[in-house]
């Protein structure tokens, strides 16, 4: 078996001057792309900056050998966007990979949670992959290929107290990613989205002792590198992963209860057959899930 490679493909890495990121464009320069190293700087907050993070991670690339090059603009803001992607075609020419990874942490209970603490994270997160997706989109479309993966988190997917920020942003960039596989699909472009468990800065804090030492971040990066590569086929899916596991986590649909006579009294009395988990189906697109109806109503 031959290992993956990238034959200089170009690679746009947000937050990647650190953690997962970093780890990122270490693997994926290792194997022949080349990295635009996106990193503001700032803390876990996002508050404050550090152009030399980027640069740091784009000097470790090219004493291994690979090619890279810094941009420290901010995901947060359309400009930011359009600047990162611009980066990637003055120096290479084109973009055909994107990982959104870039991401803030600002935690607090839903009762004490307030919009300067809300907005920030949804800026970074989900505002961000678009930012930053959108420009690339028009060159990926324009040549029929691309690969986005961006990075979603348990938090979301299955909720986590004291994120509600995190968790809203970070399951908006679960819908971001199924549309962009359905409207990617003619033109080559395959967008997925991973649920990371891994030790880094934003998490340090959370995670100790021997678990948290198998969950290095170096552990994520072969699946990124693997949904980034052009043999890949999936798209529109979500994995989980974190010290060597990888496991596909996806939304399920119960065949339900149908009738003609749906009152508030009925669907007490056949709650059990709503939510009965056998024979569930996982639509790939919302006309296979219309099919569900359909079906159901004859």
């Amino acid at each position: 078996m031959t290992d993956l490679g990238f034959d200089g493909k170009v690679a746009i890495i947000t937050g990647a001057g650190g953690g997962l990121g970093r780890q990122h464009a270490l693997m994926m320069a290792a194997r022949g792309a080349l990295i635009v190293v996106n990193d503001l700087g700032g803390s876990v907050d996002g508050s404050g900056s550090d152009k030399g993070a980027a640069q740091l991670v784009v000097d470790e690339i090219k004493a291994a050998g690979g090619d890279a090059v810094a941009n420290t603009d901010s995901v947060a803001t359309p400009e930011g966007g359009e600047s990162i992607v611009q980066t990637a075609v003055d120096a290479f020419g084109t973009v055909d990979i994107v990982i959104n990874n870039a991401g803030i942490l600002r935690d607090k209970s839903f009762h004490n949670m307030t919009p300067d603490l809300f907005d920030p994270v949804i800026d970074v997160h989900l505002r961000g992959a678009y930012h930053v997706t959108a420009p690339a989109w028009k060159i990926m479309r324009e040549k029929s290929y691309g690969r986005i993966v961006s990075t979603s988190s348990a938090a979301g997917i299955f909720g986590n107290f004291g994120q509600a920020n995190y968790g809203a942003a970070k399951m908006g960039l679960v819908g971001f990613t199924n549309v962009l596989a359905v409207e990617g699909a003619k033109y080559n472009v395959r967008a997925n989205a991973i649920a990371p468990l891994a030790l880094t800065r934003m998490t340090e804090d959370l995670m100790g002792g021997d678990f948290g030492a198998k969950l290095q971040p170096e552990l994520v990066s072969p699946l990124v590198t693997y949904l980034a590569h052009e043999s890949c086929e999936s798209t529109g899916r979500v994995y989980s992963v974190g010290g060597g596991r990888v496991a596909e986590v996806f939304i399920a649909e119960c065949q339900g209860f149908t009738t003609d006579d749906l009152t508030p009294e009925t669907l007490r009395d056949n709650w059990a057959t709503v939510t009965d988990q056998n024979g569930y189906e996982v639509p790939a697109a919302i006309a296979e899930e219309t099919a569900m109806f359909l079906k159901a109503l004859g």
